[in-house]
C-alpha cells in the first residue's frame, strides 16, 4: 500500500469527533500525536502544542537549504459526529475509495500534505524558504486551532486541501448564527384569553425567514461564492400540551458573501421583527448574534492560484477555478494576511452516515502539493 494511503487509513481509524458537537466526544490529543510522529519519521521538526487546554495543534517545519518564502499547507483534524454511521473508525478500502468517519472531510487532505512533506524530505528537501505544515483542532465548530495558529505562525501563502475534488477553489461565503426568542404568556390551555402563544408568533418569524431566503437567493451571485441564504436551524418551545407556550427559542444560520458581516445578518432579522411589533402590539420577540464568520476570497491574480494551476497541470489535470459551497479555515488565514486557496482531494458524504475520499486523489493532490512547494519555495 502506498504509504500515504496507509497513513491515511491509520487518521481515519483514529477517533478525533469534535468534543464540542459531542460531548465527551475523543478530540485531537490521539490523532495529533499520530500526525507527529507522521511528520518526525518523515524527517521534519515537529512541536504539539495547545490552542486551549485539551485541544491541541500540530507545526511541523521543512526548513529550506536557504532564505526565501514560507509556504503553509493547514488542515484540520477533528470530525463531526458518528451517528447512524457503520463502523466509522474501520477504514474500508473498495472501488477506488477509502471509507470512514472523516475520510473526505478532511483526512484525506491531511494525508495528502504529510504526504507531500514526506516526498519533498526524501528528494532532497527545499532550495530556499520553509513549508509549514499545520494540522488544527476544531474547524467543525469554532476554528479554535486556527484561531492559535495565526496568532503565532505567519506565511506567505498557504492551500487549506478541503476536499475540493481538486478543483482549486478560491473563495467561499461566510455564516452568522443567530438566536431569536419569541415570548407569549403562560395559560391553562382551556383559556384561551389568559394565554399567548409564542410558538405560533415564531410561526409568523418563519414565514417572513423564508420570504428573506427567497429574496437573497434572487440576487444576482457573486462570481466565486454565489448569493446568501439563510435556513432554521433549531428549534424549541412549550411546556406540554395543555399549556399555552411562553416561549420559543430559533437558532438559525444565514450565509454571507463578501461585503456582508454579521450585523448585516442581525439588522434583517431586527427589520422583519419590527415590522411584526408594528403589526401586533403585544408581540414580543428580540435576537441576538452569537457566533459568526467573515466570507473570504483569495486576492485575484495572486501568483499561488498560477502557480497551483502549473503544478497541477503538470500532473495531468484541467485546472478549474471556483469556489467551495462550505466556509473553511482558509478564511482565519486569509483576515490574518496569509492568501489562502483551498484545494484538496474529493469523494463524498460529508457529514453523512457513508464517507468516502478517492484514493487516486489524495495521490494526486500530495504530488501536485510537493511540486507546489517546490516551485513557491524556489
Amino acid at each position: 500500500m502506498d504509504p500515504t494511503i496507509r497513513l491515511l487509513a491509520d487518521l481515519v481509524a483514529t477517533d478525533s469527533v469534535n468534543p464540542s458537537l459531542v460531548a465527551g466526544s475523543a478530540g485531537e490529543s490521539v490523532i495529533a500525536a499520530v500526525i507527529a510522529d507522521a511528520l518526525r519519521s518523515a524527517g521534519l521538526d515537529a512541536e504539539v502544542t495547545e490552542a486551549t487546554p485539551g485541544r491541541p495543534n500540530v507545526i511541523g517545519i521543512l526548513q529550506g537549504r536557504g532564505p526565501g518564502p514560507a509556504l503553509m499547507f493547514c488542515g484540520h483534524m477533528d470530525t463531526v459526529g458518528t451517528a447512524g454511521m457503520h463502523n466509522p473508525f474501520n477504514p474500508a478500502i473498495r472501488e477506488g475509495r477509502l471509507y470512514g468517519r472523516g475520510a473526505e472531510d478532511m483526512k484525506g487532505g491531511v494525508a495528502s500534505m504529510l504526504g507531500a512533506a514526506r516526498v519533498l524530505a526524501e528528494k532532497g528537501g527545499l532550495s530556499r524558504g520553509k513549508l509549514i505544515i499545520a494540522a488544527v483542532a476544531d474547524e467543525e465548530y469554532a476554528s479554535i486551532g486556527a484561531e492559535a495558529l495565526v496568532r503565532q505562525w505567519h506565511a506567505d501563502a498557504a492551500v487549506v486541501p478541503e476536499p475540493t475534488g481538486l478543483r482549486i477553489a478560491t473563495g467561499h461565503r461566510g455564516f452568522s448564527w443567530i438566536e431569536i426568542v419569541a415570548e407569549g404568556v403562560a395559560a391553562h390551555g382551556s383559556r384561551p384569553r389568559e394565554g399567548r402563544d409564542a410558538i405560533v408568533r415564531m410561526g409568523r418569524i418563519l414565514v417572513r425567514l423564508e420570504e428573506l431566503d427567497r429574496r437573497l437567493q434572487a440576487r444576482t451571485p457573486h462570481p466565486v461564492i454565489g448569493t446568501p441564504s439563510l435556513h432554521a436551524s433549531l428549534i424549541s418551545g412549550g411546556r406540554e400540551l395543555s399549556t399555552y407556550p411562553d416561549r420559543c427559542m430559533l437558532q438559525l444560520e444565514r450565509r454571507s458573501i463578501i461585503g456582508e458581516d454579521g450585523q448585516t445578518a442581525l439588522r434583517e432579522i431586527e427589520e422583519i421583527l419590527q415590522a411584526l411589533r408594528q403589526e401586533e402590539e403585544a408581540f414580543h420577540a428580540s435576537a441576538r448574534l452569537f457566533f459568526d464568520r467573515l466570507p473570504y476570497e483569495t486576492p485575484q491574480g495572486h501568483p499561488l492560484i498560477s502557480e497551483l494551476e502549473t503544478a497541477l497541470a503538470k500532473a495531468g489535470r484541467d485546472p478549474i477555478r471556483g469556489g467551495t459551497t462550505f466556509w473553511t479555515d482558509a478564511a482565519v488565514l486569509g483576515h490574518a494576511g496569509i492568501p489562502s486557496v483551498i484545494f484538496g482531494p474529493g469523494g463524498a458524504g460529508l457529514h453523512s452516515a457513508e464517507e468516502y475520499v478517492e484514493i487516486d486523489q489524495v495521490i494526486i493532490c500530495r504530488d501536485v502539493l510537493a511540486e507546489l512547494a517546490r516551485t513557491f519555495c524556489s
